[in-house]
């Protein structure tokens, strides 16, 4: 083992953290009779746009089959976490939360995780935001997976590109459609980085 994997900047020590806190988190996510793919299904559809919040965009985002996510749609459904819409004529399912769907996400583990980090100083979380970004996207470019970034990074996105349109004043040119201010800040299946 070299020094480097032996100092606190090692980039094995950070793997191996990483596995742990991973692990950790996915333990906790068996508390209150959910299981981590209900979990994370729930996480994803709170930050999904309304072109990315199908059973086909969320089986892409977990990276499972598409059996599985049926199969945990099904169980979000039932326990009453999710509800499905058809919204077009091409009878695409929607899937939106409900309000104990967004009450569950009150108690998760991340939510919690995530109010600690908030409490890293602002330069430790700075860094450690560039640094996680960074592995993330070379370890979804190594998988062959979507990166789903936000609306407001995209190359398809117009600031003010719809004012005056009811439904916002942002532009999405891919879809052809406005965009809201919140819509902006929600994850796309289609997402492509600004270059």
């Amino acid at each position: 083992m070299s020094s480097d994997d032996e100092g606190s900047g090692g980039g094995r020590m950070i793997a191996w953290r990483l596995e742990r806190l991973a692990r950790v988190m996915r333990a906790r996510e068996h508390e209150g009779g959910m299981t981590p793919a209900q979990r994370e299904a729930l996480r994803y559809l709170v930050r999904a746009n309304r072109f990315s919040n199908t059973p086909g965009a969320l089986t892409r985002y977990l990276g499972a089959t598409k059996g599985t996510v049926s199969q945990t749609v099904m169980a979000l459904e039932r326990k009453g976490y999710v509800a499905k819409a058809e919204r077009n004529a091409r009878k695409a399912v929607h899937l939106s939360l409900t309000e104990k769907g967004l009450s569950a996400l009150g108690n998760d583990p991340w939510t919690e995780l995530a109010a600690e980090a908030e409490e890293l100083g602002g330069k430790t979380k700075r860094r450690m935001q560039r640094g996680l970004e960074q592995l993330l996207e070379r370890e979804l470019t190594r998988a062959g997976l979507a990166g789903f970034g936000v609306c407001a990074s995209c190359r398809f996105f117009r600031e003010k590109g719809r004012e005056g349109d009811a439904k916002g004043p942002h532009l999405c040119m891919l879809f052809e459609d406005a965009l809201s201010d919140e819509d902006a800040c929600r994850i796309c299946i289609e997402h492509a980085a600004a270059i």
